[in-house]
């Protein structure tokens, strides 16, 4: 089953879909300018928003060999209220294997152990940890983030026949290499979408939301050949040809791809549409070339939920309103146009919100509820510091009769001032007055920073305990545990917000694009250890019964392990309850729900029959033997009664031949057990 479906757009269609791409920027960017808003906050996160002219010209002066200047401090805050939040949430949800577990009652259990198998694999191949942990940094710093859950492929590349380069013969074939769940967190920089929402409805009730990344050349056309099926082929030298404005860092248009200026001192300071000319040395360039390519492109894409019929597409079903993909080139070209078709019926990007009090954009992030206590801990700081420049600095009074001002503001300590000619015959002490130091208030201002990072510890609900740092008290373990619980409560409701968000319609949109588009293939599961089929067809009829885990909510708490354990407990003690149950499968279920499958060791129904017939001849044997013993008979003169053979029952023993055996005989279980089994 594909995930999307490939139209015939016309060019009046193309058009109105470019335009309505250019109007879904507008409407983004007509309130506010977010962009500045996040580069506001990126600058105070990496302590980069004090530019005054002492701090630089310390900062200056320290690079290039002078320690004795004293630069500015900012507290960092802001850095340790975010990464000690990240570090929380990704223990909870990120350091499970798989990330998403799952669940189902015992008699689909083979095919949650598919279905994990699949999650497992998906999660490794593409990165899912990667992408979350930029994630969680996203949501705390903004209080906006963005992931995309999709069904993706990846697959052979098309020869340039295929995709109408130079037309000719059929190319070779696309073949699917691997297909699977995919999570790719988008950069909020570079997203627009439908602000007439509040962002954690965007994906069930929004028109739409988008993304802008850069491509080179190479890369643009290893995407087209690679989706040569779904590409508007009369569109690709259009696209190739199609060129951006090279716009500095940090300007551009609302559309353009924006790289925001946060670190002065970065390893690479450039924009990277301002490049080296690729296309020189090939001598790609020039009219005689049928393709003039570009060195870089801006790509779109827009996931909106629109009507076909207002731009004349002939879809079925085309005054409804579908999900459909848009790819287009600088903003000009339209590349690809899908219908998806993914059962969910939503945008596949998720919007969250670490904090979300129903006001929307308006609620504050938690980088932007510490950025005043930064604020005022770095001024008390700093002003430490210019009471420091103060006392190795010196100030005085001075005759610039007598002496020159360039004299006295030497920076040579132990250089020589000479006084002027009129100032012979004169006192010297009378030409100078020093003005003496008093620093009264930098053990006040220290002592009041512990009070402001107290107060952005409030307002966190962290401390400094939960980020690692020894903290003094006579608590016993048991109290210390209770305030530990107390200090977790705020960061808890926070993952019970995300498990709400998120993770749950994301677990939704994963499970239903595994019974919806999964084929039927073999992965390799780390944690079983061992190569699973996977049976579509089995996991689509199980649909029903799938649960789906996480840190929040593990397995056992979907499948109650606890109680089930505690019951095993009983059961092996009850033989009252034991008889009415079958242990042996309950106990490979609970297993299973824990990774370990334990169904290879069961023993089959025809060897349980056997085991229990060659018990119950041993049985007799032995009251027989015991009998004539009392009765003082020749035990080896004895007529035992025949003993039963695997062969009867089915029963092929490990390492047998089953050639040699002979046919089951479903009588044999009666015939073989003196008394007719009774």
């Amino acid at each position: 089953m594909a995930a999307a479906t490939s139209f015939a757009i016309s060019d009046t269609s193309q058009q109105g879909i470019i335009e309505y791409h250019k109007q879904c920027y507008n409407l983004l960017n007509q309130a506010w300018n977010i962009r500045e808003q996040m580069r506001f906050i990126d600058l105070a996160f990496m302590r980069e928003t004090d530019w005054t002219v002492e701090h630089r010209r310390s900062q200056l002066l320290n690079r290039y060999g002078d320690p004795t200047k004293f630069q500015n401090v900012t507290v960092p805050l802001i850095l340790n209220a975010v990464e000690s939040a990240v570090t929380y949430q990704a223990s909870v949800f990120l350091t499970g294997n798989p990330i998403f577990g799952v669940v189902a009652s015992p008699q689909y259990e083979d095919q949650a152990q598919q279905m994990q198998a699949v999650i497992e694999e998906n999660s490794i191949r593409g990165g899912w940890v990667q992408q979350y942990l930029i994630w969680l940094k996203d949501l705390f710093k903004y209080n906006l983030s963005f992931m995309e859950v999709s069904w993706d492929k990846i697959t052979t590349a098309a020869i340039e026949t295929d995709i109408g380069f130079t037309g000719g013969k059929q190319g070779k074939p696309v073949r699917v290499i691997w297909e699977g769940n995919c999570v790719k967190r988008w950069d909020p920089y570079n997203t627009f979408f439908d602000s007439r929402y509040l962002p954690v409805d965007i994906p069930k009730r929004g028109e739409f939301i988008g993304r802008t990344e850069l491509m080179s050349r190479i890369e643009l056309k290893n995407f087209i050949a690679r989706n040569s099926e779904s590409i508007i082929k009369n569109n690709v030298i259009k696209a190739f040809e199609t060129g951006a404005v090279p716009a500095p860092i940090g300007s551009g248009g609302i559309e353009s791809y924006y790289i925001p200026r946060i670190n002065p001192d970065a390893l690479i300071d450039k924009d990277p549409r301002r490049t080296t000319d690729w296309l020189a040395w090939a001598q790609l360039t020039g009219a005689e070339h049928k393709i003039q390519y570009k060195n870089l492109y801006e790509i779109t894409t827009l996931y909106a939920r629109i009507i076909p019929s207002d731009f004349n597409v002939a879809s079925p079903g085309f005054n409804t309103p579908q999900v459909w993909k848009f790819i287009i080139i600088n903003h000009q070209v339209l590349l690809l146009a899908e219908r998806q078709t993914n059962a969910h019926e939503m945008l596949p990007v998720l919007v969250s919100q670490a904090y979300e009090d129903g006001l929307g954009y308006q609620t504050k992030s938690l980088a932007s509820n510490v950025r005043p206590f930064q604020e005022v801990g770095s001024a008390l700081v700093n002003s430490a510091m210019a009471a420091r420049r103060r006392a190795i600095s010196d100030r005085g009074l001075y005759d610039p009769s007598r002496v020159s001002k360039e004299h006295i503001e030497s920076d040579n300590p132990s250089a020589k001032i000479p006084v002027r000619p009129n100032a012979y015959g004169k006192p010297l002490g009378e030409a100078y007055f020093p003005i003496p130091f008093r620093d009264d208030q930098s053990p006040m201002a220290f002592s009041e920073l512990g009070q402001v990072i107290g107060f952005s510890q409030q307002v966190t609900g962290q401390n400094g305990a939960k980020q690692g740092q020894f903290v003094k008290g006579n608590k016993t373990t048991r109290e210390f545990d209770t305030v530990m619980a107390n200090a977790n409560g705020r960061d808890q409701t926070t993952s019970m917000l995300l498990e709400a968000q998120h993770f749950t319609p994301a677990k939704e949109m994963i499970k239903i694009n595994i019974l919806q588009y999964q084929q039927g293939t073999t992965v390799y599961s780390r944690n079983a250890q061992q190569n699973i089929k996977i049976d579509p067809i089995a996991l689509r009829k199980a649909v029903l019964e799938f649960k789906v885990s996480d840190g929040l909510t593990p397995s056992d708490k979907l499948i109650n392990g606890d109680v089930l354990q505690s019951a095993m407990q009983m059961i092996g003690s009850s033989p009252q309850i034991g008889a009415a149950y079958n242990i042996g499968p309950m106990f490979s279920y609970l297993m299973k729900t824990q990774n370990a499958d334990l169904k290879p060791f069961e023993k089959t129904p025809e060897q349980q029959a056997y085991e229990q017939a060659v018990g119950v001849w041993k049985q007799t044997v032995d009251q027989i033997a015991q009998q004539m013993i009392k009765a003082g008979q020749d035990i080896s003169k004895a007529q035992w009664p025949p003993q039963p053979t695997p062969q009867q029952f089915g029963y092929i023993p490990a390492g047998s031949n089953p050639t040699q055996q002979s046919q089951p005989n479903p009588q044999a279980a009666e015939n073989a057990i003196p008394g007719g089994g009774a």
